[in-house]
């Protein structure tokens, strides 16, 4: 059950005149450590008196819960597309975000990280493993036969 089920229960007891500590006995007894506090059903109680007629919260000011939406996660992406080596201060000025929540979207929601100061996926596809695989094998192959040399290893990024 959610609170806006608990809510009812109170509005509707309330309403008949049931005291706020019958109430909250009977909640408890109903739905164990699941029922909502003492405390929530004794502010919600003198709110329904009053003539309250909802059972949502009211509207709070300030910042939403989250901003870790797709919304906010398709727009660091951009960024990061548009320029790979861009830094959290380029992201903070592109989309207006917090550090914190940028942070967490590079990290959690598009699972990348720096590397070389270049963000990169934190791990690689199945055509980038196959492909190292397959370079692997013929350094190896090389390496073996006699053929192979410091020179021939070239290194870098995943582009």
């Amino acid at each position: 059950m959610g609170d806006e089920f608990d809510r009812y229960y109170i509005k509707i007891r309330t309403i008949l005149g049931i005291d706020t500590k019958t109430i909250y006995e009977e909640l408890t007894e109903a739905l164990g450590s699941d029922a909502p506090s003492d405390r929530t059903v004794r502010r919600w109680a003198p709110r329904f008196r009053e003539g309250k007629e909802d059972v949502d919260d009211d509207p709070r000011s300030g910042r939403p819960i989250s901003v870790f939406t797709d919304e906010n996660i398709e727009r660091v992406q951009h960024v990061i597309e548009d320029d790979p080596h861009c830094t959290y201060d380029d992201i903070i000025a592109e989309t207006s975000l917090t550090r914190g929540t940028i942070e967490r979207i590079i990290h959690d929601g598009l699972k990348m990280r720096k590397v070389t100061s270049r963000w990169v996926a934190h791990q690689l596809n199945d055509n980038q493993k196959r492909e190292r695989l397959r370079i692997c094998r013929q350094s190896l192959e090389k390496f073996r036969n006699g053929t192979w040399k410091l020179c021939d290893v070239v290194t870098g990024d995943e582009t």
